[in-house]
């Protein structure tokens, strides 16, 4: 006899991580830092590792004080989880029942159709424009009366294009005010662009915006798994009533609080993530790529047809990346080093057919 399972997990996809890279191969394919934590983040580990056997506050007082004080935000208007994607699965649980739609650029986060689709609502895909953007007019069109929540990743992952600040608030104020905007941040440390749209600057303006953050990125705590939203009242107190309990660790509060005391020694990281992004895309550029400028920690090559075949030619020259068969790679910034191997990898050569693909 066959275990009932729920059948609508049949059209769920698996998350798929980041290829690991086999010894002495460059690992580029989860956006994750090249640099190792902090000595003043370990040590606030260190400090926490003798009460590993107490739950952690839920609350975690000590983050949120530290948000709200950077911010001039309530603390009530903060809410964790497990990164910024855990929060993003929190806010669809929040906002959308079964049968309601969620939109969201595509390509963008690929694991905003699974948790769509985990918490029974209806994904809504609006393909971007020719430019990798957001197509924010087809986004407005696509708007329905079942409509509930609408993700901006800005800068758009995976392909680091930006929306621009005019425009996102335009949006914005086209989108009736019972459905919820999300502006998702994941890598607005990295943006360098003069049209960026201010997240935090459009919640204190409208009052159906939120914004998701993440550590994972520009902070180095990928691998502690915290991440923030700053929302509305109301819908931060619903964030709390379907978040897991306990889902956020001591440890990774406590490595939240000491990288934001230590913003001015990671601001210098980030601007090197920022050098090797900028010296991989002209590289790749000059070399006849199609890759798309990127605002964030990585670059996109619109490669087609040909993705699978860079894919493997980068492997052959140490270099593990993102790909995604039939569109284009992902591919992270390293350290110079870790460039220069994307780099010889990836020569001027037979660069007419991949300009095509």
């Amino acid at each position: 006899m066959t275990l009932h399972q729920r059948p609508s997990l049949r059209e769920v996809p698996a998350y798929k991580q980041g290829k690991p890279a086999p010894a002495g191969a460059s690992k580029l394919s989860s956006n994750e830092s090249p640099h190792e934590p902090l000595p003043s983040v370990l040590a606030s580990i260190q400090e926490g590792l003798s009460t590993i056997h107490r739950y952690p506050s839920i609350a975690a007082p000590a983050l949120t004080s530290a948000l709200s004080e950077q911010f001039d935000i309530p603390s009530e208007q903060i809410t964790l989880g497990a990164g910024s994607v855990e929060v993003a699965s929190q806010i669809i649980h929040a906002v959308a029942a079964e049968g309601d739609e969620v939109m969201y650029a595509w390509r963008s986060f690929e694991a905003y159709p699974s948790l769509v689709r985990i918490a029974g609502a209806t994904p809504v895909e609006v393909p971007l424009d020719a430019q990798s953007r957001h197509d924010l007019p087809a986004m407005l069109d696509a708007i329905t009366d079942k409509t509930r929540l609408i993700f901006i990743c800005n800068p758009n992952n995976p392909t680091g294009t930006v929306v621009q600040a005019e425009e996102l608030d335009s949006f914005i104020n086209s989108v009736p005010r019972n459905i919820l905007v999300v502006v998702d941040e994941a890598y607005v440390h990295f943006d360098r662009s003069a049209v960026r749209a201010d997240g935090l600057a459009l919640f204190r303006k409208y009052p159906h915006v939120a914004v998701l953050h993440t550590f994972s990125k520009a902070y180095g705590l990928a691998g502690l798994r915290i991440g923030y939203a700053i929302s509305p009242t109301e819908v931060a107190a619903n964030l709390r009533k379907v978040a897991v309990p306990f889902g956020v660790s001591d440890l990774a509060q406590r490595a939240a609080v000491a990288s934001l005391a230590a913003i001015d020694e990671l601001s210098v990281r980030i601007e090197e993530v920022v050098t090797q992004r900028e010296r991989m895309y002209e590289g790749l550029a000059q070399a006849g790529y199609p890759v798309v400028r990127s605002q964030a920690n990585f670059v996109w090559i619109d490669a087609g047809e040909k993705t699978l075949e860079l894919e493997a030619q980068l492997a052959d020259g140490g270099v593990i990346v993102r790909a995604f068969a039939g569109e284009g790679l992902r591919i992270s910034s390293g350290t110079k080093e870790e460039v220069n191997r994307v780099l010889a990898a990836l020569p001027a050569l037979n660069t007419a057919e991949v300009a095509t693909a």
